[in-house]
């Protein structure tokens, strides 16, 4: 990405406050994240890799009206998402590079997760879209099924979660609807019983990002997205990883399909802090796909 424009549009969250607001709300938004030349340059290409997912030249799509992977290769149905920006093939994959590896992104990454590059892993950069019919997604957690009990719940969430991941907006997003605190509590029986899709639920809050803002977010709180087909939206979404990382991340990543690639990732266009930041967190994620062998989907649509 380009050079850091010369003054900060505002000020930034403390490592403490990040970790602190996570671990609260179970998210935490930083302002004004991008400045006015990458969020230029991000739109552009974003605009450019959308195109070709929307004519079928890019076959690793999130097609309508299908939730969760695997997705089919043909866009005729209607996209809500681009998969895969950092693959070797895609056009503007090293300008995606330039975003996912930098400083940053990484910075509120390590903060949050307490470590530093050398514990960092790998995982995935993907493209939320306009989709072509109004869609939305059904209450969820990412890695947690809708039919685990109270006592599996909190075991679940009790576990260290070894990765951030993280919502980018390119334009103006009201899409991801969360309920502040449930990443640390079990779902409320009001919570279980409720229409997957029902569009109001106790707690709920709109998470209203500004263009150039960044959403981090426990990808196990109770989440889920709405997403307006008159409303312009290019939102990069991420995730990184940390080397203790067990196989059940490990599924949670390997499902998207980034094992048939990863390890022909071109870093090379990079620059040097970055192309070495870059090279080791790949090796890293390609250790953790040969450990952990086939893994599977999490969740399948009904």
């Amino acid at each position: 990405m380009s050079p850091p424009d010369t003054q900060q549009q505002q000020q930034q969250p403390t490592a403490t406050d990040l970790r602190a607001s996570l671990a609260r709300d179970g998210y935490v938004l930083i302002p004004s994240l991008l400045t006015p030349s990458e969020l230029s340059a991000l739109r552009s290409a974003t605009a450019r890799t959308t195109a070709l997912a929307r004519s079928g030249n890019w076959p690793y799509i999130r097609t309508l009206p299908k939730q969760f992977p695997p997705w089919p290769s043909d866009p005729s149905a209607g996209i809500w998402g681009v998969q895969h920006l950092l693959h070797p093939s895609l056009p503007d994959s090293t300008l995606f590079a330039h975003s996912y590896f930098s400083d940053s992104i990484m910075g509120p990454c390590k903060a949050l997760l307490e470590c530093g590059d050398e514990d960092l892993v790998l995982e995935l950069y993907n493209l939320l879209v306009r989709p072509d019919a109004d869609f939305a997604l059904r209450w969820h957690r990412d890695d947690i099924s809708e039919g685990a009990g109270a006592e599996e719940e909190l075991e679940r969430l009790n576990r260290p979660a070894f990765h951030a991941q993280w919502n980018l907006a390119l334009f103006d997003d009201a899409s991801l609807v969360v309920v502040p605190g449930s990443h640390a509590r079990a779902r409320t029986e009001a919570e279980k019983t409720a229409d997957p899709f029902a569009q109001e639920i106790p707690g709920m809050r709109v998470v209203r990002m500004q263009a150039g803002d960044c959403v981090f977010y426990n990808n196990n709180i109770l989440h889920r997205g709405v997403y307006k087909a008159d409303r312009e939206r290019m939102t990069l979404h991420g995730s990184v990883g940390m080397v203790k990382g067990n196989k059940e991340r490990a599924r949670n990543v390997l499902q998207h399909g980034i094992g048939a690639w990863i390890g022909d990732t071109d870093f090379s266009g990079l620059d040097d802090k970055l192309r070495k930041r870059a090279e080791a967190m790949r090796e890293r994620a390609v250790l953790l796909g040969s450990a952990s062998g086939d893994v599977g989907y999490f969740s399948k649509d009904e």
